[in-house]
């Protein structure tokens, strides 16, 4: 059998990597100079842009009705499961409602897909990004925690509109 010879052979410099060991250091010192983009968070606060993704939030109409049907679209596409979805019926005029709804920040990935598929804008991603929890049931959010008038989304809203 013939042994085959590679096409390019490597230099003496290749070989020893001198050349990329002072690539990678130029780099760095390159770097090292640059003005820092660091924040104090504690003292400054990041004012996130409108295609910012943070917690998932359920609207509330002006009328002080939850927008969301029931559907349980958003249940269903979640990859990480953590959206729970219970329908009742009602007298209304959009027939269903959620007794239930809840999702668990712990298990949230914060992908935005249910926010995608949700037919009637009812679920939305918020500018909250401040979540922290002593215990493992304070992670899990109601109806309570989840509810946010239309007013403070409404630049989410446009933002998504515009992106459709």
């Amino acid at each position: 059998m013939a042994v085959k010879k590679r096409k390019n052979e490597l230099t003496f410099l290749e070989r020893i990597y001198i050349v990329e060991i002072i690539k990678g250091l130029s780099l760095t010192l390159k770097n090292m100079f640059k003005p820092k983009f660091t924040m104090k968070y504690p003292e400054e606060k990041f004012i996130p842009p409108a295609s910012y993704r943070g917690r998932p939030v359920l609207v509330m109409d002006e009328s002080g009705e939850e927008r969301c049907v029931a559907c349980g679209l958003c249940s269903r596409v979640c990859p990480a499961l953590a959206i729970e979805v219970q329908a009742g019926e009602t007298t209304r005029e959009k027939e269903r409602y959620p007794e239930k709804f809840e999702i668990n920040m712990l298990r949230c990935i914060f992908c935005g897909l249910c926010e995608e598929v949700c037919p009637e804008e009812a679920i939305l991603m918020s500018k909250d990004y401040e979540l922290a929890f002593d215990r493992r049931s304070d992670a899990l959010y109601g109806k309570d925690k989840l509810l946010v008038p239309i007013s403070q989304l409404k630049d989410r809203i446009e933002f998504l509109r515009g992106y459709k």
